[in-house]
């Protein structure tokens, strides 16, 4: 394939990638209304299940060949992105307003998907025995608490603004929104791949070696659907479908991919894949910490009027993508 053809498909992977996300937001959020449910439901949902797709495919196949190592790599690596590096971008360009619920409950929910994660898959370091691995109980174990995940969902399907106000007329009708999700989510994939295999093989082509390859135009690729769906959504001023997409993707990549690639097979856990754990768990912490301690400074400033601001400011997003860039330091220091 010629260089100038390779440079035209990745055009066409870009173009897909951000049409396919117009269209993700758009269907998406006239689903929210249309249902009279709210926009963060319908990204700790609709989109988050979307834009984890990838994740699904490839860990299913991963897990039928017996491919440990990229069934759970690929995971972690998803998380860590989503958070560092997703997040970070998106509050770089635009601010991100963050409900009350999802810094008290959606992140925590994370957070404790991260823990279980690190219980179950050592249990050589726990239990002593001679060597660790998602076991079918572990999946089962997971898969049980993405229901509970689910029933919470539901139960937050109308939030209290969608109560307090008069209900907004849907952009479309529901069969179409519902056509527009589906299509955008088609895009978001042909997208994805085109730009990750096209950059690969441009890179290639430049004398670049694969690994490096592979820690940044094949790590980031993958992730372009949901940086795509959640930079669109926030720059339409729908921020509870961004940070729903990345919360939820962050919970369905553990408990449903995982749970269901250890199912189909039990995955042995290799101990050096830890420290990708632990980062995991920090990015998890740290994105808790930094939008609940900035609510803290507004009502020191803003005490008397009771007011409760959870933004994820600009140096905020900042602060999340030096860690991915430290992070990703580390993984090609590491080799």
């Amino acid at each position: 394939m010629s260089i100038l053809l390779t440079i035209f498909l990745f055009g066409v992977g870009v173009f897909l990638l951000i049409k396919g996300a117009d269209w993700l937001v758009e269907g998406a959020s006239s689903m929210a209304k249309e249902l009279n449910v709210s926009d963060l439901v319908i990204g700790l949902t609709i989109v988050a299940f979307g834009t984890s797709a990838p994740e699904l495919i490839v860990n299913i196949l991963a897990s039928v060949k017996g491919s440990s190592d990229i069934a759970i790599g690929n995971i972690l690596g998803s998380n860590i992105s989503n958070t560092f590096l997703i997040l970070g971008i998106t509050a770089l360009i635009t601010p991100l307003a963050i409900q009350r619920s999802t810094v008290i409950k959606e992140i925590p929910f994370s957070l404790l998907a991260a823990g279980m994660l690190y219980i179950m898959a050592n249990d050589a370091l726990i239990d002593g025995y001679a060597f660790s691995e998602l076991s079918k109980g572990d999946g089962i174990v997971f898969l049980g608490f993405f229901a509970i995940f689910l029933y919470y969902t539901f139960g937050i399907r109308k939030s209290d603004v969608l109560l307090n106000e008069p209900r907004t007329k849907a952009d479309m009708p529901l069969r179409k929104a519902l056509w527009l999700v589906l299509v955008g989510l088609m895009g978001l994939s042909l997208g994805g791949k085109l730009c990750v295999d096209t950059a690969q093989e441009i890179a290639l082509s430049l004398g670049v070696s694969e690994a490096l390859v592979g820690l940044t135009a094949v790590a980031i690729g993958t992730s372009l659907p949901e940086l795509t769906a959640s930079l669109v959504a926030a720059l339409k001023k729908k921020p509870d479908i961004s940070v729903g997409n990345i919360v939820g993707s962050n919970i369905f990549n553990i408990f449903w991919i995982l749970g269901i690639s250890a199912i189909i097979k039990p995955l042995p856990f290799r101990p050096d894949l830890n420290v990708d754990l632990l980062t995991v768990l920090l990015s998890a912490t740290l994105l808790f910490f930094i939008v609940h301690n900035g609510s803290v400074h507004h009502r020191l400033f803003l005490w008397w009027r009771q007011k409760k601001d959870y933004v994820l400011h600009r140096w905020e997003g900042g602060v999340l993508l030096s860690c991915y860039v430290l992070y990703i330091a580390f993984v090609a220091w590491r080799g």
